[in-house]
C-alpha cells in the first residue's frame, strides 16, 4: 500500500512539474479612443464650450454618467473574462473624469491607478494610461510635446512614456499617442503627423541607448494608416513577416487592413487609425514575456456597432451623430494585444 501511494504521489508531483514548465499566465494591453470624454464645467483655459449643459451638445451631468457607464463596460468586455492589466485612453479632458471612471462604475472594484497630464491641445484632451497596481508598477514616466523646428510647442497632444515592471518580473516600455488629426484635409494636416512619428521616433532610439533590448509596445490613434508615410517612413514600423529583429519596430495592424471592420468608418470608407506596434524584442518567446502578431485584435463587441442605414453594411454606435445625441460609445473601435509570461 504504501508503495502504491509513494508511486501515485511521485506521479502527481512529476506532472505538475511538466505543467507548470508549460503553463504561461497572460496579460492584456489595450488602447481606445473613447471619444469627448468631458466634464460638465467650462474650462476657461480651453475649447470645451460645447461640452456643457448650456452648450451646443446640451451635455449634462446625466450624459456624461451614461458615458461614463458606457466606458467601462468596454474596458471590462473588451478582453473577455479578465479586464486589461493596461489601458491607454485618449480624448479625455482631465484627470477628474478618469477618477470619476474608475470611482463612480464598476471598475472601482478594480485596483487601476492613473498616469496623466494635461496637455496642451486646444479642446484641452490628453492621453492617459489606467494600469492595475496588483501587477504593473511604474518605474518612470514622461510626456513629449511636439516641437516645430522654430521651437515652438504645436498645441496638440503629447506623446506618453510609461516604463514599468509587469507581474515582478520584466521591464516595459509603453508609448501612448494621439496624433494630428485630418480634420483640416489630409495632406494639409501631414506634416503634423510626420513630426508626431519623427518625435516618437527619436524617443524610442533614446530608450533602445539606455536599455539593451527594451520591450516595447506603441499604441494610439496616429489618424493615419499603417501604410502611411507617418508609420513607415518616418516611424519605421515594418511587417512582422519572418524573424524578427530584436530592435526594429513590427505593426501588429498591418493585417486588419484586410478586415472587413476595421477602427473607425467615415461615410463608406473603414481605416485603421489605431494601432499597435511593438519591438521585435517582444516578439521573441524564449526571452520572457513575449506576444505574437496574431495576438493583437480589434475588439469588435457586438454592442459597439449598429446596422448603417445610409452607407450600408455597419457603423459605430457613437455617443452622438452630428449634434443628436444617441447615448452610445465612441467613434473608434479599442484595439487589444495578450502578452503573456512563461512560468
Amino acid at each position: 500500500m504504501k508503495i502504491k501511494t509513494f508511486v501515485f504521489c511521485l506521479f502527481l508531483l512529476l506532472n505538475n512539474k511538466v505543467f507548470s514548465q508549460t503553463t504561461e499566465k497572460d496579460f492584456y494591453f489595450m488602447f481606445y479612443n473613447v471619444e469627448n470624454l468631458f466634464d460638465t464645467r467650462d474650462d476657461p483655459e480651453t475649447s470645451d464650450e460645447e461640452f456643457t449643459p448650456r452648450g451646443a451638445r446640451r451635455w449634462t451631468y446625466r450624459r456624461f454618467n451614461k458615458k461614463l457607464l458606457n466606458t467601462s463596460k468596454v474596458i471590462l468586455n473588451a478582453a473577455g473574462w479578465t479586464p486589461p492589466h493596461l489601458i491607454i485612453v485618449c480624448e479625455v479632458e482631465n484627470r477628474f473624469v478618469l477618477e470619476r471612471l474608475l470611482k463612480d462604475t464598476p471598475l472601482k472594484t478594480f485596483p487601476y491607478k492613473i498616469i496623466h497630464k494635461e496637455s496642451p491641445d486646444t479642446r484641452g484632451i490628453d492621453v492617459a494610461l489606467l494600469y492595475n497596481s496588483e501587477v504593473f508598477y511604474p518605474l518612470d514616466y514622461k510626456y513629449y510635446p511636439l516641437v516645430s523646428k522654430s521651437g515652438t510647442i504645436i498645441k496638440s497632444r503629447e506623446i506618453l512614456y510609461v516604463s514599468g515592471i509587469l507581474n515582478g518580473c520584466d521591464t516595459l516600455h509603453i508609448f501612448g499617442n494621439h496624433w494630428p488629426s485630418r480634420y483640416s484635409g489630409f495632406l494639409e494636416s501631414q506634416s503634423g503627423r510626420h513630426l508626431a512619428a519623427q518625435t516618437l521616433r527619436t524617443c524610442i532610439e533614446t530608450v533602445q541607448k539606455r536599455h539593451v533590448n527594451p520591450k516595447i509596445i506603441i499604441a494610439g490613434d496616429f489618424n493615419d494608416q499603417p501604410t502611411n508615410e507617418s508609420m513607415m517612413l518616418y516611424l519605421k514600423a515594418l511587417d512582422p513577416e519572418g524573424l524578427p529583429d530584436q530592435n526594429n519596430l513590427y505593426s501588429l495592424s498591418l493585417g486588419w487592413l484586410r478586415d472587413d471592420i476595421k477602427t473607425l468608418k467615415y461615410q463608406l470608407q473603414w481605416s485603421v487609425f489605431d494601432q499597435i506596434i511593438v519591438s521585435g524584442s517582444l516578439l521573441e518567446p524564449e526571452k520572457g514575456f513575449y506576444t505574437k502578431p496574431e495576438w493583437a485584435k480589434i475588439v469588435k463587441l457586438p454592442f459597439l456597432l449598429e446596422k448603417d442605414e445610409r452607407y450600408g453594411g455597419m457603423r459605430l454606435f457613437r455617443t452622438y451623430y452630428g449634434y443628436k445625441y444617441q447615448g452610445g460609445f465612441s467613434d473608434h473601435l479599442p484595439v487589444l494585444l495578450k502578452i503573456s509570461q512563461p512560468l
